[in-house]
């Protein structure tokens, strides 16, 4: 190969690194926000399952 050539190749591999680098990261970050909205969702679940345990409670009362 000539010495163009690999430097364009080794252009194209620092290129790649730096996209995988970056996906990376946005993984990373995605990974966290999904465990983040998991939690709230855990979070809002378990309020609306209480609300309903006091609503048929209050509801066997009234029978």
């Amino acid at each position: 190969m000539e010495e163009l050539e690999l430097k364009q190749l080794e252009s194209s591999v620092n290129d790649l690194i730096r996209v995988v680098e970056h996906l990376r990261e946005e993984n990373q970050a995605l990974l966290s926000e999904r465990a983040r909205l998991l939690e709230r969702t855990d979070k809002a679940r378990h309020r609306v399952e209480t609300m309903l345990g006091r609503l048929k409670a209050l509801e066997q009362e009234q029978s």
